[in-house]
């Protein structure tokens, strides 16, 4: 009986301990299940928080990717051309009355008492070879006693007129040494109206006293803008811009987005004559101009003047109807030279000029104005009236001849 009783307990300790390890490997089974899990998801938090880290690291712009933003078409083409434009700094003479003299009673009958005194004015400029030839106006290097260039690097140099060309308001200038940096010249013939102009140059050089240019933007207003002969300068196609050209300004390259020079600043509109500054209307003188004018300057030290040996006046209405001409525009030839261009061209007396070279001619402003673009050697296609008759001609130009 006790043998029964002890190894009943025995079946059932075995039973309780059966139980037991069935028990702890469930439970065991589960925690484990659920630690693999919990390990599993905080690994892939951690997998998914680097990848958010790291795109949002990507996506955040760094300093070098702002400054390249930054670093634009102007910034650039601005970069290229500024090592090349330069201060002109002109010395001039100027006569005036003695300010010390208080002799206007005698004056009316002596010459009066005037002093010379040295005047300097300042202006731009643009190195467009490595040895040294600057481009610039005739108006800011007119009646130079002396020159001196101002350099970006801060250096002043002496400068030499190689030669001007007042009709175009041109000129240009040498300085001793090798290996400038020189301008890229573009092509003024196939601008487009709306697009980036910057204007570089020296305003107000004496009053901040520093070589460095300055740097306005706009666009291209406008072309082919023309105005009557002043002075005897013909400013003609024009082109217009609003990039801001203030005094000292004069002579330095208006560029384009590429870098390119296309044009050389030379005035401005102002609203009246106590205020001089810029009220975004500007021109400038095409680059492809002045690449002829350089030319003619380099080789003959001055612009050839052209001869075509025809004299003209403007039409009016009687003159018109007496040639049998039914308009009242267009350049009458009153005389012509034996033996000259227009001559040898078959062009007489009474013949009405209506175009040259696809250019309508209305006036004589328009015929003097034609010559701003032609050259020694060049030919002029002649399209004019004879007895209501228009009839055409081809005009080889030549130099004036000597006297």
């Amino acid at each position: 009986m006790i043998r029964r009783k002890q190894g009943g307990k025995a079946a059932l300790y075995i039973l309780y301990l059966i139980i037991g390890l069935i028990a702890g490997a469930v439970i065991g089974g589960q925690t484990i299940r659920m630690l693999y899990s919990r390990g599993v998801a905080a690994s892939e938090k951690q997998a998914v928080n680097q990848q958010t880290a790291a795109a949002s690291a990507a996506a955040a712009p760094s300093d070098n990717d702002a400054l390249i933003s930054r670093r634009n078409a102007i910034v650039r083409a601005t970069e290229q051309a500024s090592s090349c434009v330069v201060g002109v700094v002109v010395t001039q003479v100027q006569v005036v009355r003695n300010p010390y003299y208080f002799g206007d009673f005698f004056d009316l009958f002596f010459e009066p008492n005037l002093i010379a005194r040295p005047v300097e004015s300042m202006g731009s400029g643009i190195i467009i070879s490595a040895d040294g030839l600057i481009l610039t106006n005739f108006h800011v290097v007119d009646g130079a006693q002396k020159l001196f260039v101002d350099l970006p690097a801060g250096k002043e140099v002496e400068g030499k007129i190689v030669g001007v060309d007042p009709a175009t308001d041109l000129a240009l200038v040498r300085i001793a040494g090798d290996g400038y940096p020189a301008a890229r010249l573009g092509n003024s013939d196939s601008l487009l109206i709306g697009e980036w102009s910057i204007a570089i140059g020296n305003p107000f050089g004496f009053l901040i006293n520093d070589a460095h240019p300055s740097v306005t933007v706009g666009v291209i207003s406008a072309v082919n803008r023309n105005f009557a002969p002043s002075e005897g300068t013909v400013y003609q196609n024009m082109i217009q811009t609003d990039a801001a050209i203030n005094p000292g300004n004069s002579g330095g390259p208006l560029i384009n987005a590429e870098g390119e020079v296309i044009g050389i600043n030379t005035f401005i509109f102002t609203s009246n004559k106590s205020n001089k500054g810029s009220i975004g209307i500007g021109f400038a003188i095409p680059i492809n101009r002045a690449k002829r004018i350089v030319h003619e300057l380099v080789t003959y030290g001055k612009r050839r003047p052209i001869w075509t040996g025809i004299f003209g006046s403007n039409l009016d209405r009687s003159v018109a109807m007496a040639l049998g001409y039914d308009r009242t525009w267009g350049v009458v030839i009153t005389d012509i030279a034996k033996n000259s261009p227009g001559d040898v061209a078959g062009l007489a007396a009474g013949d009405i000029i209506v175009r040259m070279d696809h250019t309508r001619i209305y006036s004589m402003a328009d015929f003097e104005g034609l010559w701003a673009d032609c050259y020694v050697g060049d030919v002029v296609e002649v399209q004019y009236v004879r007895k209501g008759k228009e009839l055409r001609t081809s005009m080889l130009l030549k130099a004036m001849p000597e006297r």
